[in-house]
């Protein structure tokens, strides 16, 4: 897996951002908890679909029962994170960031205090390839440490994360039929406001509340640049 280097600051790494898990019903995750920005791009990611059918008892006048399709089941995506501070041979980045993963398969506090434990929900993104950003939960984290510093701290690791894609809107469907569109992620730049992203996803400038609030904003004057923000499905926005 190669490292990036300086060729280019317009390098986009791939992020996974972690939420609350969403209040009631909605199919929105709640407010951001912490964006995990990759190191390393992946140099492979896996994705997974099936569906489900059910088999049936052949009659007599057949050679095989005719299966019933169920349902789709949802994506399911392998990742793997490379991670290496063996130029700081005695931090413990590679801990911090490796406590982070295994946390997103822990019940968060809020959720427990809300009476609704649920580990959090994740949205993983890579630049403009939306063949595999989707928001999902994580299933599994497996960590291999590969390298010690002289402390016997782990300085590298590789971790293998296993995404499982949650339920959304169906594709095609009509934004406007009262059904859930797919929210997404998006990086504030210059000149950005909570009011004009509104403007620019909903048609509504007065919106901005709905994003601020999913992303627990106290301050919509302050948005840093860089800032990953979870852009509310437009059925969570105008219901």
């Amino acid at each position: 897996m190669a490292k990036s280097s300086g060729a280019g600051k317009s390098l986009v790494h791939a992020t996974l951002a972690i939420h609350e898990p969403p209040a009631g019903d909605s199919t929105s995750p709640g407010a951001l908890i912490e964006t995990f920005t990759f190191q390393f791009n992946p140099a492979q990611l896996t994705l997974s679909r099936r569906a489900e059918w059910k088999e049936g008892h052949a009659a007599s006048t057949r050679n095989a029962a005719i299966p019933e399709f169920m349902s789709p089941v949802a994506r399911e995506m392998s990742v793997e994170i490379f991670l290496d501070s063996s130029d700081e041979p005695s931090g413990n980045k590679v801990l911090k960031q490796v406590d982070l993963l295994l946390k997103c398969c822990v019940v968060t506090s809020k959720s427990l205090a809300d009476d609704r434990p649920s580990p959090p929900w994740v949205v993983f993104q890579w630049g403009s390839f939306s063949t595999a950003r989707f928001t999902a939960y994580v299933g599994s984290v497996d960590v291999s440490y590969t390298l010690f510093g002289t402390s016997g701290i782990p300085i590298r690791a590789t971790c293998q994360l296993q995404l499982h894609e949650l339920p959304q809107a169906t594709e095609g469907q009509n934004p406007t039929s009262g059904a859930l569109t797919a929210q997404r992620v998006h990086r504030v730049v210059a000149g950005d406001s909570l009011q004009s992203l509104a403007w620019q996803e909903y048609g509504d400038a007065s919106a901005w509340r709905a994003i601020a609030e999913a992303n627990g904003i106290d301050d919509p004057a302050r948005l840093p640049t860089g800032t990953d923000l979870l852009l509310p499905a437009t059925g969570e926005v105008h219901r």
